[in-house]
C-alpha cells in the first residue's frame, strides 16, 4: 500500500512516498528547482518518488495534503470579526494561495492522468504525526511548535501506539516563532528562513534585554501563550507567496519596538554589542517559552517521552537544553522538523492515525533523497570533459583523511541525499576541526556568509560521551550541547564562543561512508571528528552531480568526492 504525502504552496514544498507505513523516499522540491524555501506545487518531488518505487500514479491509495482549510472555521470567523481589517486584507492575499491548493487534483490529472483520493490533514497534526510516528516510543508526549499553519501555532497532544490524541492547540497569531522572525527583523535580516542567523549570533551577547520581552509575551494559563498585540503588525498576514517563494511580512510594530530596544537595524548597518545582546535575549527568552509550554504539555499528556516537531523545534541551541530543564527524560526530533517534515507527517497520520495500522520501525535514516550511482557520476564527469581518478573505499578514506588534515576543504557527494535542512555526510563540506582558521576561511571563501555563523562537529558516536557533557545521541545534528572544556581546545573550529556545538552523532550501520571517513581522519590525528556543513553556497544544499561540480569550480574548495571518484585541484 502506497501513500504519497505532499506539503505543497507553503514553504518547503516536498513530497514523501510510504509504503505499508514505512518511509522509503522523501525529498523537498527546492532541491530540484533551485530556489530557496520553493512554495508552489512540488512535481519534481513526486515525480522521485514514483521513479524511485518503480510505480504509477494508479498505485498511491491516497494524496495526503497537510493543508486543511476547514480547520477552526469557527475560530476563523470570530478572528475575522474581532480584527475585521487585518483580516479582511489577510483573506484577500490568502486567496491565490488557496486556489492553488484547492488545485490539486486537476494538477494530478493533467500531469499524471488520473489522480488518487485527497486526504487533508491538519498542518500541526502532521507536524506531530512527523515526530511520533517516526519515533521509538509507544507512548509519548508530542508537541509542534511553529509560525501558524491552520490556524494553530502551538499543538500538544498525547501519542499512543497508532494513535495521536489532541489535548490543546494556541490560536493564530499569537505565536513563539513570530516573536523570534519579528526580533530577526528587527535585528536586520530580513529574509524567510534567516532565524538561524540570529540563533547564531546569540552567544556573542547577554540576555541584558531578557526582563523586557516580558512585557510583549509570556505563558498563559488559560491559552498557551498570552501577548501585548500592539507589539506585532498582521496586516497582510506573516507570509506572502510570490513566484512560488515565500516572504515573509514585516511583523513588528516599529515604534513599539524602538521604545524598548532602541532603534532597528538596517541589513547592511555593521552588528554592535546591542545587537548581540538583543540577540542573546531573545534567545533565552524563547528557551523560556518553550520550556513552558514543554511543562505544560508533560501535565496534560503524563509522558516522560517528548516528540517534538514545528519550525522552533529547528531551534537546536533550545533542544539541547530540554531534558535539563523540563521534566522530559527522553526526546525524539525527526530530521525534517521544519515544514518540509509535513509532506511525511500528513502520510504517516492518514496511514496510522485514521487506518489504524501498525507503526513501522523508528526512523534514524535521513538519506531518503535522490542517489546516482558510480556509473552515473562517471558519464557525467566524462561530458563535463573533467580530470578525475577512481579510488576503492579503501584507499579512498584514507587519502581523504590526510588531504583534511593537511588544510585541504572538501566537497563530499555521497549516496542518498538528506531529508531536512541539515547536511550530514551525504552532501557536505568537511574540513579540519582542528584548524582555528577555518570557520573564517569557509564563511569567507566557501559559505560567502556572516562571519559569526557556526559550523558543526560530526563525531564518532562511541566518543560523544568523551568529548560532550550530558551527550545526548544526535543523529540529526538537532541539538547542541556543551563541549568539555578539557577538549575545546583540541577542536577549536567546531567549538563556538560559548563553548557548545551543534553535533551530529555519526553511526557505523546509519551512515557506514562517513563514518569510515571520520575512522580514518581519527586514525590519523586522534581527533574522532570532522567540520561538518552543507554542501552549497546560499543556495539549496547540492542534489545532482553537476551542480556538486559547479560548487566546486567555482569555490575555494580544494577537493570534490562524487562517490568513489576523486577530483582535485591543480596546485599554481
Amino acid at each position: 500500500m502506497y501513500t504519497l504525502g505532499l506539503n505543497t504552496y507553503h514553504a518547503d514544498a516536498s513530497a514523501a512516498l510510504l509504503l505499508n507505513g514505512e518511509i522509503i523516499c522523501a525529498t523537498e522540491e527546492e532541491r530540484f528547482v533551485r530556489k530557496k524555501h520553493f512554495a508552489g506545487f512540488p512535481k519534481n518531488s513526486i515525480d522521485y518518488c514514483l521513479k524511485y518505487a518503480n510505480i504509477s500514479i494508479n498505485e498511491i491509495t491516497a494524496v495526503c495534503v497537510g493543508r486543511d482549510t476547514n480547520a477552526k472555521l469557527g475560530k476563523k470567523l470570530l478572528y475575522t470579526l474581532s480584527n475585521y481589517r487585518n483580516a479582511t486584507r489577510l483573506i484577500s492575499h490568502r486567496k491565490s494561495n488557496w486556489k492553488n491548493v484547492n488545485s490539486i487534483k486537476a494538477l494530478f490529472e493533467v500531469y499524471y492522468g488520473s489522480c488518487p483520493p485527497i486526504k487533508n490533514i491538519e498542518h500541526h497534526r502532521a507536524h506531530l504525526a512527523s515526530a511520533f510516528f517516526s519515533s521509538p516510543f509507544k507512548s509519548s508526549t508530542v508537541v509542534s511548535i511553529d509560525g501558524s499553519g491552520d490556524f494553530s501555532t502551538v499543538m500538544i497532544a498525547r501519542g499512543n501506539g497508532s494513535v495521536i490524541d489532541v489535548l490543546e492547540s494556541q490560536d493564530y497569531p499569537v505565536s513563539v516563532g513570530f516573536l523570534y522572525t519579528a526580533f530577526t527583523q528587527f535585528l536586520g535580516f530580513p529574509h524567510y528562513g534567516d532565524e538561524y542567523k540570529v540563533m547564531g549570533l546569540a552567544p556573542y551577547g547577554e540576555p541584558h534585554y531578557f526582563e523586557k520581552f516580558k512585557q510583549i509575551m509570556w505563558l498563559g494559563k488559560k491559552n498557551i501563550l498570552d501577548w501585548d498585540k500592539t507589539f506585532f503588525s498582521f496586516k497582510t498576514g506573516a507570509v506572502s507567496y510570490i513566484n512560488d517563494e515565500p516572504r515573509v511580512n514585516e511583523l513588528f510594530n516599529k515604534t513599539k519596538f524602538q521604545e524598548l530596544f532602541g532603534d532597528f537595524r538596517q541589513p547592511t548597518d555593521g552588528i554592535d554589542k546591542r545587537h548581540k545582546d538583543i540577540a542573546c535575549s531573545l534567545q533565552r527568552y524563547t528557551e523560556h517559552l518553550i520550556f513552558g509550554i514543554l511543562e505544560r504539555a508533560f501535565k496534560l499528556a503524563k509522558s516522560e517521552n517528548l516528540c517534538l516537531a514545528g519550525g522552533v523545534a529547528q531551534n537546536s541551541v533550545a533542544n539541547g537544553k530540554i531534558l535539563a530543564n523540563t521534566s522530559f527524560t527522553n526526546l525524539y526530533i525527526p530530521s525534517a522538523g521544519h515544514d518540509a517534515g509535513i509532506s511525511m507527517g500528513a502520510a504517516q497520520y492518514h496511514y496510522f492515525n485514521n487506518l489504524r495500522n501498525n507503526r513501522a520501525e523508528a526512523l534514524y535514516n535521513a538519506n531518503l533523497g535522490i542517489e546516482f550511482s558510480n556509473d552515473e557520476i562517471k558519464s557525467i564527469l566524462d561530458e563535463e570533459g573533467l580530470e578525475y581518478t577512481y579510488l576503492e573505499d579503501e584507499k579512498l578514506f584514507p587519502y581523504v583523511a590526510q588531504k583534511i588534515s593537511s588544510e585541504s576543504v572538501i566537497g563530499f557527494f555521497d549516496g542518498k541525499a538528506e531529508f531536512g535542512p541539515r547536511a550530514l555526510g551525504s552532501r557536505s563540506i568537511l574540513a579540519d576541526p582542528r584548524n582555528s582558521k577555518a570557520q573564517e576561511l569557509l564563511n569567507a571563501k566557501i559559505k560567502r556568509r556572516e562571519s559569526f555563523r557556526p559550523f558543526a562537529p560530526s563525531i564518532l558516536e562511541e566518543y560523544g560521551n568523551e568529548y560532550f557533557e550530558d551527550y545526548q545521541f544526535t543523529p540529526f545534528m538537532e541539538r547542541v550541547l556543551t563541549i568539555k572544556s578539557e577538549k575545546r581546545n583540541l577542536i577549536p573550529a567546531v567549538t563556538h564562543v560559548d563553548g557548545t556545538g551543534r553535533l551530529q552523532s555519526v553511526n557505523k550501520e546509519l551512515r557506514p561512508r562517513y563514518y569510515s571517513l571520520i575512522s580514518a581522519f581519527y586514525e590519523l590525528t586522534g581527533i574522532p571528528i570532522l567540520i561538518n556543513t552543507s554542501f552549497n553556497e546560499n543556495e539549496p544544499v547540492v542534489n545532482h552531480p553537476r551542480e556538486a561540480i559547479s560548487t566546486f569550480l567555482r569555490t575555494n574548495l580544494d577537493t570534490l568526492i562524487l562517490g568513489n571518484f576523486l577530483l582535485e585541484k591543480k596546485e599554481l
